[in-house]
């Protein structure tokens, strides 16, 4: 029997938890959900029980355990410390000393779950066999992560990777969720598209299959009415290709990395979203015709399991 290793990653609603063999061939997975009730205590004490529970039950021993790695949904600092993370509750924490304690020892390393994802990614999906890639989530909101040299770079605050409050767009006026304005995140994510549409709809007197969504219209009716050739979803979806394009090439010029991976529900577009972002890009990008790709993630919701279980193994 291989050496076995350990993903855990912590959402809102549930705490997903991967088993794998060391070299990434995911063995069983399974979810506990997160009981965020009384600053969110229970979190590590219920993934802890479960895990140990599903190692008795497969006999497998801790001995064979390299150890657990673990995302957290907030900024985490070199030495394991959390200050906040708001959808769970947690503040001033040390989540994977504690599971360690709970664990008997195991050695357990933690990290953002948007730079986890992006060494998942990196490790065993749609950025396998590159050593440096910039991974960009593009769903409610959007997120990030970046990995050079295989290893996560989080910063000296822990920042690093927030792609989606980047400042790109002077003219905006409304607020993002961070306190900023104009940020990727506000015209990018699917919250962003879907209020993109809603805008264009009110702002041009163009006839569109999204007007019968109205203001329910969604990311995906765009998407879906862009690639069917609806002129106003084209318009959208124009806008949306431009900033992304102008995103990653801010990125290309300041980390130059071998790939782009996008992932997030918004990805579901394919290719069709992959080539309206990269003919901005490539305009922006005139300086090198040799650039970097772009790339859609392949692990979907397994992309934190994977990250995790990879942070344990360096």
């Amino acid at each position: 029997m291989g050496m076995k290793c350990i993903g855990v990653d912590v959402g809102g609603t549930s705490v997903k938890i991967g088993l794998f063999e060391v070299t990434g061939t995911l063995i069983h997975k399974w979810e506990v959900p997160t009981r965020k009730e009384e600053g969110g205590k229970y979190i590590i004490e219920d993934a802890s029980n479960s895990i140990l529970k599903v190692l008795e039950e497969r006999s497998i021993s801790l001995d064979e355990v390299e150890g657990v790695g673990m995302g957290v949904p907030g900024p985490v600092m070199p030495n394991g410390y959390v200050e906040v993370c708001v959808n769970l509750g947690w503040r001033d924490m040390y989540p994977e000393r504690e599971m360690s304690e709970r664990l008997h020892g195991l050695p357990v390393r933690s990290g953002n779950d948007a730079n986890v994802a992006a060494l998942g990614e990196m490790w065993q999906g749609g950025g396998k066999g590159y050593d440096d890639i910039v991974m960009v989530t593009l769903g409610t909101g959007v997120g990030g992560g970046v990995i050079i040299d295989q290893k996560i770079v989080a910063g000296k605050h822990g920042l690093a990777g927030e792609i989606g409050h980047m400042h790109i767009r002077d003219d905006e006026t409304e607020h993002c969720n961070c306190g900023g304005v104009g940020c990727v995140e506000q015209v990018a994510s699917a919250t962003g598209i879907a209020r993109e549409a809603r805008r264009k709809m009110a702002a041009l007197d163009i006839p569109s299959v999204l007007r019968e969504q109205g203001d329910n219209v969604t990311a995906k009716d765009v998407l879906d009415a862009a690639k069917a050739g609806d002129e106003l979803a084209c318009i959208v979806m124009e806008v949306v290709g431009r900033y992304l394009g102008l995103t990653l090439a801010h990125i290309s010029m300041t980390t130059d990395p071998e790939v782009f991976v996008i992932g997030g529900g918004v990805s579901k577009a394919g290719p069709f979203l992959i080539d309206n972002i990269y003919k901005h890009y490539d305009k922006f990008t005139p300086i090198s015709q040799n650039k970097s790709k772009i790339l859609l993630a392949t692990l979907g919701n397994d992309a934190g399991i994977y990250g995790a279980a990879r942070l344990i193994l360096d």
